[in-house]
Formats: C-alpha cells, structure tokens, sequence
C-alpha cells in the first residue's frame, strides 16, 4: 500500500503548517541599563503592533534599537520578520538579540536561541538551526514547555542530519516536558514510523489524535501509520479526514494522492 508523502521532521514552513515553525511568545522583557525603563510595555506594545501591521512594528523595533533598546528591541524586529515570513530575517534578528542578552549577561539569551533556530528550520537551513538550538540547550536556563519545543526542534534538525537516533533521545526528552503538545506526539510518532517501530508508532499517533483530532497533519501521518500497518480501512479513514479538515493545503494535496491508490483501474 503506497504511503502518503511522508511528513518530514526537518519540514520547514509556515506556523500554520506542522511541524514548522511555531509562533513563539516573547520572554518578558527586564530595563536595561542602556534601554528605556519601561521595555516590557514597549515590547508589548510592539507586538500588539505586528498583529495588525508588521511593517511598522519592524519600524518601531528599529528606533527602538538606535535609542539602546538591545535584545529587546532586537527580538520585536525578529518576531516582526516572522510575521512576514521572512524567516532568514527573522533568526538574524533572534540572533542578534542573543548576543546581546548573553553580553548583559541576562538569562533570556537561551530564549532567544531557541527562537532563532526555529525560524532557522523554518527558512530550510537545518544546519544552522541545530547550531542556534546547540546554544539554547547549553546554557541551561530553559525549562518546562520552552525547554521540551527547544528539543523538539533540535530533533527536525537532527533528522536533516539523518542522525535519527539522536532525534530520539530529543525527542524522549522533549516528551517529558511537553507532552501536552500534540505536535510533540505527532513527531514522536513519525520518527517512530520511519525507524520501523511500528508499536510505538501506533501509540504516540493516538495520543496526537486524543489531544488534537482536528490537526490534518495528524490525520495524514495517522494515515500513513496505518497504511504501514496494511490496515486499508483505516488509512483511508485518515487520509479522508485530513483532506477534509485542511482543503487547499499540502497536507491535503498529499492526502489526496495517497488516497487515489485506490481509485479503479482506467480502461
């Protein structure tokens, strides 16, 4: 039975389209000695801004940052980029912002690693990805859910590298923090798949489902576990829905052809 396209780890896009890059919330931002004393409500402000006009956030960021406003106003004009999608802008800025906070010796430097790299995966550069991601992880101060998608994304870059035993132990331990997260079980669930296991394919694929059936991409990669398994019923069922829940998307269009395997033979 052929299988849908598989769902890639190392997968770059949009943060609508999984597993890509995820919006990624600011850390709150501390006064600098450089920076205006009221820098977390200028950093709010400026993202209330990108929602309704990046352009001018990015301009905003901009200012801020002549008048001193370091990785603060650094990570607004990344979070500004990423909104446009333009993600190689993006990393740079998130970059840029870590080096800042790691010369104020601030402790969200690893924040700001962790968001570079995952605008890094989804601009489609792995290798710079695991080494932003590298320098996230190291520092030490992440923790709970930052910690478990920092090890999520470390995995996709791991994957790129085709070292996929590695993204496994990532993963595992991203499981321990993030296993609210359905992206985290749905990865988890195709790593499973492309490295044979089938068992534990199944059963990370149906706590996706129990925490996001609505996600097409869980629907195609529970289609595609089910094809592996040869239960055509199933896979069929799977593909349908993901087709349905996400029409006009690639993970509709990969569906779709996955599912035209069964159509009749043409006379």
């Amino acid at each position: 039975m052929l299988l849908a396209p598989a769902l890639l780890l190392s997968q770059a896009a949009s943060p609508a389209t999984k597993p890509a890059a995820r919006p990624t919330a600011a850390p709150a931002a501390r006064p600098t000695a450089a920076g205006p004393a009221d820098d977390a409500t200028r950093l709010q402000r400026c993202i209330a801004t990108i929602a309704t006009d990046p352009v001018a956030a990015r301009a905003e960021a901009g200012r801020w940052r002549m008048a001193g406003g370091g990785a603060a106003a650094r990570d607004c004009g990344g979070l500004a980029f990423a909104a446009e999608k333009n993600w190689a802008a993006a990393a740079a800025e998130f970059e840029s912002a870590a080096r800042d906070a790691q010369l104020a010796h601030d402790d969200r430097a690893a924040t700001y690693w962790a968001q570079g790299g995952n605008a890094w995966l989804a601009a489609g550069d792995a290798t710079k990805a695991r080494t932003a991601l590298d320098s996230a992880l190291t520092a030490g101060t992440l923790t709970g859910l930052q910690l478990g998608e920092a090890r999520l994304d470390h995995a996709r870059a791991l994957v790129a590298a085709d070292d996929l035993a590695s993204a496994r132990t990532d993963i595992d331990l991203a499981l321990t923090t993030a296993g609210d997260d359905p992206l985290a079980w749905l990865l988890s669930a195709t790593l499973a798949r492309r490295m044979g296991n089938l068992p534990r394919a199944r059963g990370d694929i149906a706590e996706a489902l129990k925490r996001s059936p609505d996600d097409a991409s869980v629907q195609l990669e529970a289609g595609n576990i089910a094809a592996r398994d040869g239960d055509e019923t199933r896979a069929r069922a799977a593909w349908a829905e993901a087709a349905r829940l996400a029409p006009d998307t690639p993970t509709a269009r990969n569906a779709i052809a996955a599912l035209r395997q069964f159509d009749p033979p043409k006379p």
